[in-house]
């Protein structure tokens, strides 16, 4: 029989299985979203879906390594290693073949299909770290098991980083799952080796009565704490990736970020060194100000500035959560319940901001209400002590304090007017930094503290936002938050999602059914248009992707068959209920079809359309499976064999002429760009239309129309074509404008 004395810590094999594990669970999560977005229109949300499904299993994952904990260690392995010999069933990980949602019901279907593809798998492996931890804590020269964790999120922090600087641009999705089908084969052996250096633990080296004799009794308050220091930054993190991803484009480099961020502040936090965590706290009630004095805005500008902002205080306010966490840590025999009680608050607030927000509010107000949250549970060191200035009466002190809330109060109010004058720079930010410096001097008072920072957010937007929603000028799907503004000085009523305009319309009488932004009469879309009876007849067919205001449709001439492909009901609906009336006034009679255009364009028999027009990219979130090597085959085979394809490109952050230029080579397409930067930038936008089609006549035909508005040959393709496998958006990313807003 093995003695105690004979086992050993074996800390180094831990680490490399704890590594392993995590390493390959928070691998797997954005490759299987990149998976799914062929699916899924590209939709911001569909990360943050996939975060739910995930914080689910983990909870589930770690419900089981709580239960699996309380039997020998013999016991624990050799369930534990069948569970993960049958996972490898389900290997290679392939897309779960599900039938596409109703209209309305992708908020359950996306975590449905993202269960079925991953879920057993996922449970598995997330339930390693809590139960490997527990194992090495058997050994009684082991020590405290929290640095363990750390090492946990630091291995799940390069898996994130790793898959969208490596997995995604080096290798295909059947390559990525094949690497990661060897990976788990790996985690799997080092599993069986942590087995065997602690086999016989629990017989020779149980832990000690009496260390769970002196573990504290955990009260019902406590077990709060702990949940809500994990939900609210679950939450902000995944508030954050709504705001990255709608204001940027939905890809894999920027889903991982705050969710990369959020894990690191767990390694910081969980550490041995104390330090760099305690430094991040003092740093925090600052920032908090400054940055989350901002959360309310929703007129953002689309610069990078507050994107970077918004990063910073995730990751400084998780790290001050996380290190109260760490202060409120159990005794170690406590473990897997507190880590228990952890990942439930981590799908609380991720329930909170994935399924509850998008269903109840018009706007992201999830996002203030989180960072309000924050301010609630962070610690507050106290920066400035001057209430213990010598000879300082207490009474006094507390006089002081409320002048100087009732002075934020007043500069509140000026900072809201700074804020309507945009010749205010100055002035606004010398107000802002006052306010900042007084909610500084209030920090021993968390409410006075707390009181400040909604005076920030009122001042600097948030009036203005709570008015749009008394106003119900603002609707909310899964696709994001559409907004409608007018403009009275302009005359104009516009419909911006996120940061993107995507069409306005003329208040005015005489040019309410001008088309205006992209689609002015030098544009690609109206140049093609106003040569569709030349080239297909006076009943020519046509298909538009994306309605947006449907301002294409007053292109349209009578006769026309025109068909719109729509994935929001929200847009659709607008265009129903006259906020824009383009689509009533043009195209009465034109046909809606509510879906995915890819899939429902696939449903249309060969040659069913002379003109398709893919009007989905001018969005920073680009939908990528519209404009891969399968997608381009949909549109080919629904059009007629003269037919045109055009493709609208404008977009501020990625450059897309390359990846059309090497679809049109691919698939033996004659291509033209029109490149339009008109002089009445008040009513009209720069675009970029690039023409596709087989037959280069009718190419020829269009340039001809216009000599006075040239087309352009495409510039060098990409080097592969971009397909449903294979697509890495990173190499086309115009860096210099991403971080033009800083």
């Amino acid at each position: 029989m093995i003695q105690a004395k004979s086992l050993t810590v074996a800390r180094p094999l831990f680490v490399a299985t704890i590594l392993a594990g995590s390493f390959l669970l928070f691998l797997v999560q954005p490759m299987v979203a990149r998976m799914a977005l062929p699916r899924l229109g590209g939709a911001p949300n569909v990360w943050n879906s996939a975060m739910l499904v995930y914080q689910a299993l983990l909870l589930a994952g770690y419900a089981y390594a709580h239960r699996l904990s309380r039997m020998p260690v013999a016991h624990q392995a050799k369930l534990h290693l069948l569970l993960l010999a049958v996972g490898a069933v389900m290997l290679p990980i392939t897309l779960y073949r599900l039938p596409p949602p109703a209209p309305g019901w992708e908020v359950l279907w996306v975590p449905l299909l993202f269960l079925l593809t991953i879920g057993p798998v996922f449970f598995i492996v997330s339930s390693q770290a809590p139960l490997m931890q527990r194992w090495f804590t058997g050994h009684p020269d082991a020590g405290e098991p929290w640095a363990l964790y750390a090492a946990s999120n630091l291995g799940s922090f390069a898996g994130l980083i790793a898959y969208p600087l490596l997995a995604e641009p080096l290798l295909s999705l059947d390559q990525q799952s094949l690497v990661w089908a060897i990976g788990y084969g790996l985690l799997i052996v080092l599993v069986a080796l942590s087995a065997r250096a602690r086999w016989n633990v629990a017989v020779q080296s149980p832990v000690p009565q009496t260390s769970v004799q002196l573990a504290e009794r955990i009260g019902s308050g406590r077990t709060f704490q702990w949940l809500a220091l994990s939900a609210v930054p679950s939450g902000l993190m995944l508030s954050t990736t709504t705001h990255l991803t709608t204001d940027i484009f939905a890809m894999p480099l920027l889903w991982v970020i705050p969710l990369g961020l959020y894990l690191l502040s767990f390694v910081i936090a969980f550490a041995d060194n104390r330090g760099p965590g305690r430094a991040v706290t003092v740093a925090a009630p600052p920032l908090m100000l400054f940055a989350g004095g901002l959360a309310m805005v929703s007129n953002h500008s689309g610069g990078i500035g507050p994107v970077f902002a918004s990063i910073a205080l995730l990751f400084v306010v998780a790290v001050a959560l996380h290190v109260r966490l760490y202060d409120l840590r159990p005794h170690p025999a406590q473990l897997t319940r507190f880590y228990l009680v952890m990942s439930a608050g981590g799908a609380l607030g991720g329930a909170f901001t994935a399924i509850l927000a998008p269903a109840v509010f018009d706007w992201v107000w999830e996002h203030p209400l989180l960072v309000m949250a924050a301010a609630l549970l962070m610690p507050l060191p106290e920066l400035f002590k001057w209430r213990r200035l010598p000879g300082l009466d207490p009474a006094m002190a507390r006089l002081t304090a409320w002048l100087l809330l009732a002075l934020a109060v007043l500069l509140a109010l000026s900072l809201y007017a700074a804020v309507a004058d945009t010749a205010a720079g100055i002035h606004q930010a010398f107000l802002t930094a006052m306010l900042c410096g007084i909610g500084l001097l209030l920090l021993h008072s968390r409410m006075m503290f707390v009181a400040v920072l909604v005076l920030l957010m009122l001042a600097q937007g948030g009036v203005r936002t709570i008015e749009k929603s008394m106003e119900d000028r603002r609707q909310r799907s899964y696709f994001g938050v559409h907004t409608v503004l007018d403009s009275p000085s302009r005359q104009l009523r516009m419909l911006v999602h996120g940061t993107t305009l995507h069409g306005q319309q003329s208040t005015e009488p005489g040019r309410r059914l001008e088309p205006l932004t992209y689609y002015g009469p030098n544009s690609g879309a109206a140049i093609l248009m106003a040569q569709v009876p030349e080239l297909f007849g006076p009943s020519a067919r046509v298909g538009i992707l994306g309605l947006g205001a449907g301002t294409l449709a007053c292109l349209r001439t009578p006769g026309q068959d025109w068909t719109f492909f729509e994935i929001d009901p929200v847009v659709v609906e607008l265009s129903r209920n006259r906020t824009f009336t383009f689509l009533e006034e043009c195209a009465p009679e034109a046909d809606i079809v509510l879906g995915d255009a890819r899939l429902e364009i696939g449903k249309y028999p060969k040659g069913a359309f002379d003109v398709l027009v893919a009007d989905a990219f001018s969005s920073d979130s680009v939908p990528l499976h519209l404009i891969t090597d399968e997608a381009m085959a949909v549109y080919l085979r629904a059009l007629s064999d003269d037919g045109v394809l055009l493709v609208h490109i404008s977009n501020r952050y990625l450059q897309l002429e390359p990846i059309l230029s090497a679809l049109a080579r691919k698939h033996g397409l004659s291509a033209r760009m029109r490149t339009n930067t008109p002089q009445d930038q008040d009513y009209l936008s720069p675009s970029d239309f690039v023409a596709l089609s087989r037959n280069p006549e009718s190419l020829k035909a269009l340039a001809e129309a216009r000599p006075d508005a040239p087309w352009k040959e495409l510039g060098p393709p990409a080097p592969r074509v971009w397909t449903d496998n294979h697509a890495s958006i990173l190499p086309y990313i115009n860096w210099k404008k991403l971080l033009g807003g800083l």
